[in-house]
């Protein structure tokens, strides 16, 4: 498929239907490891597409527990990691980065001749060096990476939308990776899928997520909203013009026709200033998407995540982090404005 004059290679549910997943799989266990982020999206659409699916997950946690409210049942179909890793034939080894490293040398014993390691997440592949994650030759190692939160994986399924993902196969021990790989991409609900390699992907998602996607955004939203503060804009005002605005009308029509469409439908004031400016926003920023993508590349990102999830200490001061952001005026503000919208007046 061509793509602004690039020919990619994508899957769609058209050329690789549900039924041919189905063939695909329907011989398989599908273990899924981890019901953190993306465990419960991807497990509950694969269960709901008709695979035959376990999960395995720590017993005791609050992602067991959410496990068993979601309808897994224990002994059936919810296991402990190990178990549930004995069992399956496909793993889907969707534990945090640092738990992966963890965990390892606990589920190595459990990857035995022609079976398949599957992730969503370049990351222990890519930086194997300070993972130690190195599978066995014998085994197939495939990734399917939804590019989405693990709630729009599920939400999107629900609505009949699909998320699209990027798909890969780093090792072919079968001959059989690259159907499986397809059949597991349109069996948790893609969109569409397009080709990568675990690397590739790897080291855009770090960037996306430290870049536009997250970081880069909750710093612009900081910037502009205090600007307005400073010169006496009242908090409504400035969330509104910073924030709701951006999210409840202008990126829904970026999603439906594109960052074009949206310029050349705006107000000739806006469209003016937006095109004096974005130029000015794009140099400003390219020395840091440089300096990111660098560091993604590197390894460093790698090294200062795990470090950071090593620490015993890190879940405390991750959370006193993240309360600092919540406690901001910004979206305390953002609480208040969201609690007046007009469907939220009506409950």
């Amino acid at each position: 498929m061509n793509f602004g004059g690039v020919e990619e290679n994508v899957v769609t549910r058209g050329e690789f239907p549900l039924e041919k997943a189905q063939e695909v799989l329907k011989n398989e266990t599908v273990a899924v490891l981890g019901y953190g982020v993306q465990g419960p999206g991807q497990a509950l659409n694969m269960k709901d597409n008709g695979i035959n699916v376990i999960v395995g997950q720590r017993k005791g946690s609050k992602s067991w527990e959410k496990a068993i409210k979601d309808g897994w049942i224990e002994g059936e179909t919810l296991f402990e990691l190990e178990e549930a890793a004995e069992k399956g034939t496909i793993l889907l080894y969707l534990l945090s980065d640092a738990g992966q490293k963890a965990f390892w040398p606990k589920l190595k014993p459990h990857l035995t001749k022609g079976k398949t390691l599957y992730f969503s997440h370049g990351f222990s592949i890519a930086y194997r060096d300070q993972t130690g994650i190195i599978p066995p030759e014998d085994i197939d190692v495939l990734l399917v990476a939804p590019k989405g939160s693990g709630l729009t994986v599920r939400r999107n399924f629900v609505d009949g939308s699909g998320i699209n993902s990027s798909y890969a196969v780093h090792q072919d021990a079968t001959g059989n990776a690259q159907e499986k790989c397809k059949a597991l991409g349109i069996a948790v609900g893609s969109g569409y899928l397009f080709e990568t390699t675990f690397k590739n992907e790897v080291y855009s998602d770090l960037t996306g997520e430290r870049g536009i996607l997250v970081g880069a955004l909750e710093g612009l939203f900081e910037a502009q909203y205090n600007e307005l503060r400073k010169h006496g804009h009242s908090p409504s005002e400035a969330f509104n013009e910073t924030v709701e605005e951006l999210t409840q009308s202008l990126i829904r029509l970026v999603g439906e026709n594109g960052m074009d469409w949206m310029l050349a439908n705006i107000s000739t004031t806006a469209q003016r200033g937006a095109l004096d400016w974005k130029d000015k926003f794009r140099d400003a920023t390219a020395p840091v998407f440089e300096e990111l993508y660098e560091s993604v590349k590197s390894g460093e990102e790698a090294r200062r995540t795990l470090e950071k999830n090593s620490d015993p200490e890190y879940r405390t001061k991750l959370e006193k982090e993240l309360e600092s952001i919540a406690n901001m005026e910004m979206w305390q503000a953002g609480k208040k404005v969201r609690s007046l919208r007009p469907e939220n007046l009506k409950k």
